[in-house]
């Protein structure tokens, strides 16, 4: 791999559940899993112990099945504080040999260090990495080394735990091109399963599929499996200090009991709503669509998205159009478990804008000094200083108890 790139991607193996051995010796060689909450209907499995994945548990799987499906198993909560730790830890090993490290997610990092050669080959370094990890922090990882980024992703998801694996030019195809095409990734379900009406089922069948074909049925994401899975992928691993531009700020909630009516619905999605206009705040930036994203209590979701007619930062007009195209599109036959309100098609907050003689610009100054006002008393005396009177009452959402006042009835995240 000389006078080619060099890219690694490591995987930290089973990280969550990894951390929780690590902190606590006494779980080591048994089944584990990290679990949410059953109280507040977060009681799904967030990662599990290799031991517990031979047993069938499998992450997402709710508590209650994984218990039946692995009777020795253990459940831990979550310790987010720990994993983000523990991941900035493994970063700063990645920083000794490159500057070029891509997150993917807490526990997955791409490295270029095609610049790197004065302190080994490739293989030489994932090994140095591989056995720093370890012996430093007392957790392992699985390395894909290869020429570009999509390979050396596929390289890491070879070989599990503690495994380098590598992926060269010369010999992609016959390594690579068998294997079946979900294993690519940016290749889901609902495009694997489109691909399989036409008889494209490995990654060798999506590379010597016509790239036009690929284009109609998938659109520009169909060229670029194409390219993928041809070995072409030329995107290039970002530095450490890049920061992705947001492209949409969302909140979402499982709430405690299912909701059963519109008003019910509406509360949550302002609640929710409060949280995105202070981020868009943060950000500088205004919504001109908002996406919302129900759970139905049979768990199948749906999700809806419209266009703002004047771009937005305002709680009450995301809540407000969010909740427009809920009453419009969802069909109360099941009730509603989960709600997510997303604010999306973002714009910097002082782009110039055209208005229409329609616009009503002295009622809409108005409303934003009073969101500037109550931004400000939140920032004073916490979050919960000061809400809307609909949200006084019986609000299906979690408590943790973190920046909480308590009202009457109502429960906060």
């Amino acid at each position: 791999m000389s006078s080619e790139r060099a890219i690694l991607h490591s995987d930290l193996n089973s990280f969550y559940a990894s951390v929780e051995m690590m902190l606590d010796p006494c779980l080591k060689g048994k089944a584990v899993a990290v679990c949410g909450s059953t109280e507040n209907r977060h009681g799904i499995v967030l990662a599990k112990s290799d031991l517990a994945k031979k047993a069938g548990v499998k992450t997402g799987m709710v508590n209650w099945e994984a218990r039946q499906l692995c009777k020795d198993l253990i459940m831990v909560p979550p310790q987010y504080d720990q994993y983000l730790k523990y991941s900035k830890l493994t970063r700063s090993i990645y920083d000794r040999y490159t500057d070029l490290v891509e997150p993917f997610g807490m526990d997955e990092c791409w490295l270029d260090v095609t610049g790197s050669r004065t302190q080994g080959t490739p293989m030489e370094i994932a090994e140095q990495i591989r056995k720093s990890v370890r012996e430093e922090l007392g957790l392992t990882v699985s390395i894909g080394v290869s020429f570009n980024k999509i390979f050396a992703k596929l390289g890491s998801d070879m070989k599990k735990p503690d495994a380098i694996t590598e992926i060269t030019q010369g010999g992609f195809k016959e390594k690579v091109w068998p294997l079946h095409c979900s294993e690519m990734i940016y290749c889901g379900p609902a495009t694997t399963k489109k691909l399989a009406m036409y008889g494209i089922h490995t990654i060798g069948d999506v590379a010597t599929a016509d790239p036009l074909f690929l284009k109609r049925l998938l659109g520009v994401n169909g060229l670029a499996l194409w390219s993928y899975a041809s070995g072409n992928d030329q995107s290039r691993v970002m530095h450490r200090d890049f920061v992705s531009p947001v492209k949409s700020v969302g909140h979402g909630i499982t709430c405690t009991a299912d909701l059963e009516d519109d008003d019910e619905v509406f509360r949550v999605m302002l609640e929710l709503s409060q949280d995105v206009g202070h981020r868009l705040r943060v950000h500088e930036l205004a919504a001109r669509g908002v996406q919302v994203y129900v759970r139905g209590n049979d768990l199948y979701g749906y999700q809806y998205q419209c266009k703002l007619p004047v771009r937005t930062q305002l709680p009450n007009e995301i809540a407000a159009a969010g909740f427009r195209v809920f009453k419009e599109r969802y069909q109360w036959g099941k009730k509603v478990r989960a709600v997510c309100v997303r604010a999306i098609d973002l714009v910097p907050k002082n782009d110039p804008e055209q208005l229409t003689i329609f616009d009503n610009t002295v009622r809409r100054e108005k409303r934003e000094r009073m969101e500037d006002a109550v931004e400000s008393i939140r920032a004073r005396f916490g979050k919960r200083a000061i809400t809307y009177a609909a949200l006084l009452g019986d609000l299906k959402m979690p408590c943790d108890g973190r920046d909480s006042v308590k009202m009457p009835g109502l429960m906060y995240q």
